[in-house]
């Protein structure tokens, strides 16, 4: 009986490549999707929350000449009389009754004791005069009226 030599032909004892020498190597790609998706949700809740920022009560105020008083740090507290001669403090529709009772009550809690006091153009003059005599009888002396700008202007001369 000769000596033969056996061939195998499974594999079997052959050496197995290793892959964790490529494994602790740095990951040297970053993967900006997830960032850019992110980056566009928060885009467009910003883009939907800020109309939202600027609500307030709807009121046609007359156009003056007067220019735009400086503007201080803290929300203004703000009387609106609408077209139909119902108030408002900010965007809260109020009674006559409870105007000055809110007020006082709000007013104590602020630094600035500064009333913008808005008047839709449809009312007549006796309204506006009866709420900032209101106002003016409660104590409240700092009180500007709020008009928008660009209205006509008077010269000194008669014509």
């Amino acid at each position: 009986m000769g000596a033969g030599v056996m061939k195998s032909s499974g594999g079997g004892g052959g050496r197995r490549r290793r892959r964790s020498a490529t494994r602790t190597q740095p990951m040297s790609e970053i993967n900006v999707t997830p960032f850019v998706d992110v980056m566009l949700v928060l885009l467009i809740i910003f883009m939907v929350a800020a109309p939202l920022l600027t609500v307030g009560v709807p009121v046609n105020m007359p156009e003056t000449a007067a220019s735009a008083l400086p503007t201080d740090q803290e929300e203004p507290l703000t009387v609106s009389i609408k077209a139909d001669g119902s108030l408002a403090i900010q965007e809260t529709d109020i009674s006559d009754g409870d105007l000055i009772a809110r007020l006082t009550a709000i007013a104590a809690e602020r630094d600035s004791d500064r009333i913008f006091l808005r008047a839709d153009g449809a009312n007549d003059w006796d309204r506006v005069a009866t709420v900032m005599g209101a106002l003016n009888a409660a104590g409240f002396s700092n009180i500007g009226l709020v008009t928008d700008i660009g209205g006509p202007t008077f010269t000194g001369s008669d014509g």
